[in-house]
């Protein structure tokens, strides 16, 4: 099933906005993020989605941990809730994808949020089935794009191929004025300075994301398949999103790939991918080629970063909720109904544009709604 196309937002929004929401929350330092949620709930069933967002609010805490790449989204939608829902506590600690799962595996989270699905791979969809005595659900939440940030002096404007940024970040191409980037950047006065990778140096969905665009585009170059885990031989690990954006704001030359939405919070530029920009209307197109291939009430997406979509900036990701379908807590279960029934709402979905980020289309919209409102 392909999905339709989502709404865009222009960069000139998503800055402003994205000043706007650096004032008001710590999303950014990659740590610990936690509202009070307020105002009591009335009209549908307990924690049941509805067209305006979440059902009856609830009164206790919720514990996630997990991706970086949505902690701007769900720092925002932990401060709307805030504003509904009076009694409610959750918060959202963020370690990376991997230590998320990790951590919902060992039971001290509710759910975790990741930029990839569970991995049969390595057996987390068993492991997370123990942990919940039911299925464990991959729900996709929030849609952003992956940018290719750099910092090198008097260069603000950058295009790269598929396999210049395999090239990159294998270490096959070392100097900013190598002539097969020159080739793609007819015109600009290019330094000879070297190049400086920074990577994930802890487990992260982007990693995954990213070395699996690499693998996809450029197999030739970037042999290695997808890892949450950097598997590249040369640069420097940092960690969380923060890490590597600020070594590559502070590092002339540097170059990492970091989420859209920190990106412009850090003023760092960020790479055209054959001639794309980076844009929320680029990104959009490349969300229309995923495929649901989960089963059942599992959303799992399949991306498509080889998509030939006219105008499509291909390297993105799609961040998850996992949950379990059955809770050993009903109340618990209830309550991460109650949340995220308000974080899919068209609702809160329409204000994701504001902090680099895209609502999820209209037709995985409702399936979202449809699993969430079979958690129990």
């Amino acid at each position: 099933m392909k999905i339709t196309r989502i709404g865009r937002a222009s960069s000139v929004a998503v800055v402003a906005a994205l000043a706007l929401a650096a004032c008001g929350s710590s999303s950014n330092n990659d740590s610990s993020s936690s509202a009070p949620a307020g105002g009591s709930g009335s009209g549908a069933a307990a924690g049941t989605a509805t067209a305006s967002g979440a059902g009856d609010c609830f009164s206790g805490s919720l514990n996630a941990a997990g991706s970086t790449a949505q902690q701007n989204a769900i720092t925002q939608a932990i401060s709307s809730y805030q504003s509904k829902c009076n009694g409610a506590k959750v918060s959202y600690n963020g370690t990376g994808s991997g230590a998320g799962i990790t951590s919902f595996i060992a039971k001290q989270v509710d759910f975790a949020g990741s930029d990839s699905a569970l991995s049969p791979d390595k057996g987390e969809p068993a492991k997370a089935k123990a942990a919940c005595g039911s299925d464990a659900l991959n729900l996709p939440m929030v849609t952003g794009p992956i940018a290719v940030a750099f910092n090198v002096k008097g260069v603000d404007k950058l295009n790269l191929t598929p396999d210049l940024i395999a090239k990159i970040f294998s270490g096959k191409i070392t100097k900013w004025n190598d002539p097969e980037i020159a080739a793609a950047n007819k015109g600009a006065k290019l330094p000879d300075t070297n190049i400086s990778v920074f990577f994930r140096s802890d487990e992260s969905g982007t990693t995954d994301n990213f070395t699996n665009y690499m693998n996809k585009t450029a197999p030739k170059i970037w042999t290695d398949e997808k890892s949450k885990k950097w598997t590249g031989k040369v640069g420097q690990g940092k960690s969380k999103t923060a890490g590597v954006a600020t070594a590559v704001k502070a590092t002339d030359g540097g170059i990492g790939y970091i989420e859209w939405g920190y990106a412009v919070q850090n003023k760092l530029n960020f790479a055209s991918v054959n001639g794309v920009e980076l844009t929320g209307a680029s990104a959009g197109k490349a969300v229309e080629a995923a495929q649901v291939v989960g089963t059942g009430k599992d959303l799992s997406l399949k991306l498509d970063y080889t998509t030939k979509e006219p105008g499509a900036y291909p390297i993105i990701l799609v961040t998850y909720e996992i949950v379990c379908s059955k809770y050993a807590d009903a109340t618990k279960g209830k309550n991460v109904k109650s949340f995220l029934s308000y974080m899919a709402s068209p609702d809160f979905q329409k204000t994701l544009e504001g902090v680099g980020a895209a609502p999820l289309p209209a037709e995985i919209q409702s399936k979202v709604v449809d699993s969430i409102n079979s958690i129990s």
